[in-house]
């Protein structure tokens, strides 16, 4: 699994901060895990009330993103993409990924990549972290976002 090597960090005290999750639409029951994965995860770091937005698809990730990253230290996006026939998945998958980037860079705020590019559908259960999933994808993808935020704050304070 991709998951081996991962490192164990616990988690931090993140109150003071304004977190976002934009989530997608399609694949309901990974969706789900995703989310739930987040939410669980903003728990633990101590965030209430994260504002909660979706989206129809992953391609739309990014814009959500983007307005969302002007009023949040934080912003996750969650999202999957299981490959078909076409080359749709290739473009959908590089669309998001450049784009949640781009906002990161541009912004100077934390994107979460909980962004699932599978093969199969299964492949994708696997990592929602659902009851029998093996690994939690939400819940990682939101952890490091809240880690990256706290981090920023620590450089951003002088010496």
């Amino acid at each position: 699994m991709a998951g081996h090597g991962a490192p164990d960090v616990a988690p931090i005290d993140c109150a003071d901060l304004r977190v976002a999750v934009v989530a997608a639409s399609w694949h309901t029951q990974v969706m789900d895990g995703l989310l739930g994965g987040a939410e669980r995860a903003l728990a633990d770091h101590n965030v209430a009330d994260p504002l909660v937005v979706r989206v129809p698809g992953t391609f739309e990730l990014p814009v959500a993103a983007a307005a969302l990253a002007d009023t949040h230290d934080v912003v996750i996006a969650l999202g999957v993409v299981i490959r078909g026939g076409t080359p749709h998945f290739d473009y959908v998958c590089s669309a998001a990924t450049d784009g949640l980037t781009r906002v990161g860079l541009d912004a100077r705020v934390p994107v979460g990549f909980g962004v699932l590019t599978c093969d199969t559908e299964q492949q994708a259960l696997d990592r929602a972290g659902l009851e029998g999933s093996a690994e939690d994808k939400g819940y990682e993808a939101s952890a490091a976002a809240l880690q990256t935020a706290q981090t920023l704050r620590q450089l951003a304070r002088p010496a």
